[in-house]
């Protein structure tokens, strides 16, 4: 299987290698490879052939400050409600609180999920084991009131 490029890249890792073992001139590089002379310096001082991780190095919100982010932790961590209900908490305390920074707020700080609580869901068992050739059929009872299926008293007499 082949690379994978963004849509903008100009160079495979292959050429990128190549711009580095390369002694020609950035010029020289840029004409034969059919690219432009800063891409060439950009590979040519790296060290490796992949692409660098876009975006901040130390991601933080653009809506809420650090203490507003370091509050909205700690109530989470100390009541464990579910999302809606910790958005509906906090907003009186911050009010440009949003559902999406909030949301966004909690896995960048490692809560994304609310842990696993004893007896939270039904336990799971399996079905009864049966001797082949033995066919088992479940039909739970459902009452349907006269009235309700559109029938009339004494209608289907």
């Amino acid at each position: 299987m082949g690379q994978v490029r963004h849509g903008s890249a100009t160079t495979t890792y292959a050429v990128r290698a190549a711009i580095q073992r390369s002694q020609a001139s950035f010029a020289t590089l840029s004409r034969e490879l059919g690219i432009n002379p800063k891409t060439v310096a950009k590979w040519r001082k790296r060290q490796t052939v992949d692409d660098l991780k876009t975006g901040p190095k130390e991601p933080r919100s653009t809506v809420l400050t650090e203490a507003e982010e370091a509050a909205i932790v700690a109530f989470q961590r100390h009541t464990l409600l579910p999302l809606d209900d910790c958005l509906y908490a906090l907003q009186s305390s911050i009010p440009h609180l949003t559902h999406s920074a909030l949301h966004r707020c909690l896995p960048r700080h490692g809560i994304s999920r609310l842990p696993d609580v004893e007896g939270d869901k039904p336990k799971r068992s399996k079905f009864n084991r049966y001797p082949i050739g033995f066919f088992h059929i479940h039909c739970p009872a459902v009452h349907v009131h006269m009235h309700e299926r559109g029938h009339r008293r004494g209608a289907d007499r």
